[in-house]
């Protein structure tokens, strides 16, 4: 047999027992009285008898062998019948009448199962009648008994730290607590844990608070886990009372004393009933029932203590008995190291969180002639974290960069090594390089952190004066252009090799962008998984675009937001493969109309022209009350451009819904804003653009580079 697979096999209380009433609200219990007239055939092993004595308890009679008597039952002259009547599975081989008795040659117990106590020991046994021999109680059906034997502990210990044991999370590993102890252990539980829970080998600050986590009782309404049926609801109980919100562990007090002990204790000990009040207050400390029918149990973890578990029984039932110590301390050590692993997995997920959250950009960028929308999904729970990135990035004449990429792997070093070339991307964009020169550059970046760091990555440009876009791919699915009148279609742009693979050259490849047309970027996620290859989920796709965008007509094209909502919803319910990143950009571009363009020579006279050829387009654009601020602004920024230039100088005007003014030139230094001195002649052109401008920066180009400033227009 395979070691490694092993069968989790029920356990007595989850099966249902004999003469248990199944609509009981304690559910299915260890052990129970059989009723009276029918054998007990719970017992596993026969019952021992000592060296030279007789058997410690009364065996079965066969029912064929002469003087057999009722079950349990021991004849007239003192000595019990023999357990192991002919045909017994427990016989000797050859063992008849007339063979010579062995009944008292003691037989050995097997190893790690403890001798079942006799009648006649300390501990009671419940009678074939439902009377308990050691009070004479009569227990009602369906009463719970206590766990009178180690093994009805064993296996209930065993049941229930595999239930503890199931929960990932705090809140899962509390409820299997509760769940497994009421009503089979306890009647009620409450569960204390610190505020806040320290992780890790943080040291916490300030008092010791203990907060209420959670607190169950024998409900009104049992799941079916484990066997359990809807009951009608219990009646009210003093327990229902008992607990309160949050305590304050004092040093040296009762409490602190009793939580230092580590040790389970009965607060019926005069330590454990000075510390009630101080965890419940004085009210939920009065109802506690008296005698050994409440257990204080510290939770500690690997570290200290973070909490305290409370076992409660009503008056009604029988108290708790020693060994039951034992069993609180199981269940307080289990539940406290899954709690200790808990809260350093929540931590531990929430820097996988933050760190691939951080990784991408916050906010999206508001570019001139475009909209843009994105989504980022996680993959499942065990690979919430992936190297899948998306990006926009303004670039010098109103253009921008569109970016995907997706880094192999799902861990941490996937997302660090995604957020390393996310920046070198951006860096490489600045640059103003073209599409296949940025992937180049990003492949010898990856090749520089080392060994096997492959990433695939689409980067495009899209001007909106030109309504053009540039395309390289490096290994990425091809994106998909939707069109306004709604028709889908597969860019075809060349695959090339993923970044990292090195020795590879990419090419890039220019397409139209028609105003109204979206492009949709997207990484594998999307399209691939274990039930369908990538390109049948392109193909799908393309479908789920086409159908979305015929429902708003051939003059409209779909929201942005709600078009990427559509598109997710082709994944289906349950957990994904890998990460998600989309970004959609809808084209809306920049009509000829709205640009005015021109050269100008680098002269003194070129300042005085710029004001003239700019008073002029705002006047053709009826914008004439920024005509001053305009044509102060223009003098300032091109008399430095001539200033150094050697070729002509660029002047745009772009009319959006902002005025965008930018300036060229072949000098690659940028401007630098720096206030003036009272003596000084120059130096006050960039801080009245600082001044008057919405917003202005400065480019590097390839070529120079370009100064912008952008103005508010009613």
């Amino acid at each position: 047999m395979d070691s490694t697979r092993v069968t989790e096999q029920p356990t007595s209380f989850e099966r249902p027992q004999p003469g248990v009433d199944p609509a009981d609200p304690r559910g299915a219990l260890l052990r129970t009285p059989s009723p009276a007239g029918v054998p007990d055939t719970g017992a596993a092993l026969p019952v021992q008898s000592r060296s030279g004595g007789d058997p410690a308890a009364p065996g079965a009679a066969s029912p064929g062998s002469p003087g057999a008597g009722s079950p349990g039952t021991v004849t007239p002259g003192g000595t019990d019948q023999d357990p192991a009547g002919p045909g017994s599975e427990h016989s000797q081989p050859g063992a008849g009448q007339d063979a010579e008795p062995d009944a008292h040659r003691p037989r050995p117990a097997p190893e790690g199962i403890p001798v079942q106590p006799a009648a006649g020991s300390g501990r009671a046994a419940p009678g074939t009648d439902g009377q308990e021999r050691r009070t004479g109680q009569v227990t009602p059906p369906g009463r719970p008994t206590p766990m009178r034997r180690d093994g009805d502990r064993l296996r209930f210990v065993g049941a229930a730290t595999r239930r503890i044991a199931r929960g990932i999370d705090l809140d899962e590993i509390v409820m299997g607590l509760c769940r497994a102890t009421v009503p089979t252990f306890s009647d009620a539980i409450l569960v204390y844990l610190r505020d806040p829970l320290p992780v890790g080998d943080e040291r916490p600050t300030g008092p010791l608070m203990l907060r209420l986590r959670r607190t169950d009782r024998i409900p009104a309404e049992r799941d079916t886990e484990g066997g359990f049926t809807p009951v009608a609801p219990p009646e009210p109980s003093e327990l229902d009372s008992v607990g309160a919100e949050l305590c304050t562990v004092r040093p040296g007090s009762a409490l602190a004393e009793v939580l230092r002990g580590v040790r389970p204790v009965f607060t019926d000990a005069p330590a454990a009933r000075a510390a009630l009040p101080e965890l419940l207050g004085e009210q939920g400390a009065s109802v506690v029932p008296e005698g050994q029918r409440a257990i204080l149990a510290p939770l500690r973890g690997r570290r200290r203590v973070i909490g305290a578990a409370l076992f409660l029984r009503r008056p009604e039932r029988d108290p708790f008995e020693a060994d039951d110590l034992l069993v609180a301390a199981q269940l307080a050590t289990h539940s406290a190291l899954g709690i200790d692993k808990a809260v350093l997995y929540g931590r531990e997920a929430y820097i996988a969180d933050e760190l691939q959250r951080t990784m991408l950009p916050e906010n999206l960028p508001r570019c001139t002639g475009v909209r843009l929308a994105t989504r980022y999904l996680p993959a499942a729970e065990t690979a919430r974290v992936g190297g899948d990135w998306y990006d926009a990035i303004p670039l010098p004449g109103s253009r921008v960069a569109l970016v995907v990429g997706d880094v192999m792997g799902h861990s941490m070093t996937s997302a660090a090594i995604m957020g390393q070339l996310r920046t070198t991307a951006q860096t490489l964009a600045g640059l103003d390089l073209p599409p296949q020169e940025v992937l180049h550059h990003l492949d010898e970046q990856a090749q520089r952190l080392g060994v096997d760091r492959m990433a695939t990555c689409l980067y495009a440009v899209y001007d909106p004066v030109s309504h053009r876009i540039t395309i390289a791919n490096a290994g990425h699915p091809p994106p998909i252009l939707l069109h306004l009148g709604g028709r889908a279609e597969v860019l075809r742009v060349p695959a090339g090799a993923p970044i990292g693979v090195g020795g590879v050259d990419f090419e890039a490849v220019e397409l139209d962008a028609p105003a109204g047309g979206t492009l949709l970027l997207y990484t594998d996620g999307l399209v691939e998984s274990r039930l369908r290859d990538v390109w049948t989920g392109i193909e799908q796709l393309r479908e789920k675009l086409a159908a979305t965008a015929q429902l708003t007509g051939p003059d409209h094209p779909p929201p942005l937001e709600a078009l990427c909502d559509e598109v997710l919803d082709m994944l289906g319910p349950g957990d994904r493969d890998d990460d998600i990143a989309l970004l959609a950009a809808r084209f809306d571009g920049i009509a000829p109309s709205d640009v005015a363009y021109w050269f100008l020579e680098p002269e003194d006279a070129a300042p005085g022209r710029a004001r003239r050829l700019a008073r002029r387009a705002l006047s053709r654009w009826d914008m004439e009350d920024l005509s001053d601020s305009v044509e102060l602004l223009v003098s300032e920024v091109v008399t430095n451009a001539v200033r150094y230039a050697t070729r002509p100088v660029t002047l745009r005007l772009l009319r959006t819904d902002v005025l965008r003014c930018e300036v060229g030139d072949d000098v690659p230094q940028l401007p630098r804003l720096r206030q003036a001195r009272a003596t000084d002649e120059g130096g006050r052109g960039l801080y009245l653009v600082n001044r008057l401008a919405r917003r202005w920066g400065a480019t590097r180009l390839s070529t120079g580079k370009v100064v912008w400033f952008e103005l508010n227009h009613g």
